[in-house]
């Protein structure tokens, strides 16, 4: 029987409510591996991660840095779609000032947790993170200027709802700059595994979808604006960070060499006409 929409959205959180509440470290892997690892290889600074709650950090899900060069101004609205333990919301808070607004949304209540003791350990009145679905925002139309992602959208078993509502929360002129994972290739045995699936890879989708959905959904200026692609050391650290690492060594090995190359974070930019 094949899963429908809730049940994979259930996996996803579950996935993700026993890796925020475990240990710092995994040592059921084949060496352990240091939750926080993604947020190092994703290209925030030193600065930016020094300034923030440690658990935002070790607690970071992604696979790049949203906000990047992503020309958000003070006094602006920012949304992050799957905010996790609130990294991206805070570095946002930090952006748009005292005046601006930093909301994040996110389905797992142990996430909600963690990124609501970050946003109170880091003294911004700015921020908030609201629960619900990325298919489904808590978020009134027209509202935001910008929305970011990182390392989400992939999870989601209905994307093209997602892109919609990314259009539907934008404000007329308003834009989105989302990092990613994009596939080519990906054998079965890794598509339908549930462990892959959380650890962003086995629900992504090629580059060229993942636009033509964007522009289907009605956004323009729509392009890739940066990409990193994996080998296959980084692949297995990706894993290993994203899941508990507890699976079969030997599989991930496999997983890793078999997909190298094929795999990639992707930085998409796009933004809706204006009025």
């Amino acid at each position: 029987m094949s899963k429908t929409s809730t049940d994979i959205r259930q996996a996803v959180s579950e996935a993700y409510a026993s890796a925020v509440t475990g240990p710092a470290t995994r040592s059921c892997c084949s060496g352990p591996t240091p939750k926080g690892v993604t947020a190092k290889l994703a290209g925030y600074s030193g600065d930016e991660l020094a300034a923030l709650p440690a658990e935002a950090v070790e607690n970071s899900f992604g696979c790049g840095n949203p906000l990047a060069f992503a020309g958000v101004k003070e006094g602006e609205v920012v949304l992050d779609l799957g905010a996790g333990a609130g990294i991206d919301v805070l570095l946002a808070a930090a952006k748009v000032g005292p005046t601006g607004r930093s909301i994040g949304v996110d389905m797992t209540d142990e996430m909600i947790a963690k990124a609501n003791e970050n946003i109170a350990a880091s003294g911004y009145s700015n921020a908030e993170v609201r629960k619900g679905i990325i298919e489904d925002l808590p978020v009134e139309t027209g509202s935001v200027d910008w929305v970011i992602s990182n390392c989400v959208i992939n999870l989601s078993p209905e994307k093209e709802r997602v892109f919609a509502e990314i259009a539907r929360v934008l404000r007329p002129g308003g834009r989105m700059v989302v990092s990613d994972i994009v596939v080519e290739d990906l054998p079965e045995w890794v598509r339908t595994s549930a462990a892959y699936y959380s650890a962003c890879v086995a629900g992504a989708i090629s580059e060229a979808e993942y636009l033509d959905g964007l522009r289907r959904a009605g956004l323009e200026d729509v392009e890739v604006r940066e990409r990193l692609v994996y080998d296959a050391s980084q692949i297995a650290a990706f894993v290993e960070s994203e899941t508990c690492g507890c699976g079969d060594a030997d599989k991930a090995v496999r997983l890793a060499e078999s997909i190298a190359g094929n795999v990639w974070s992707a930085k998409f930019h796009a933004r809706k006409p204006p009025a």
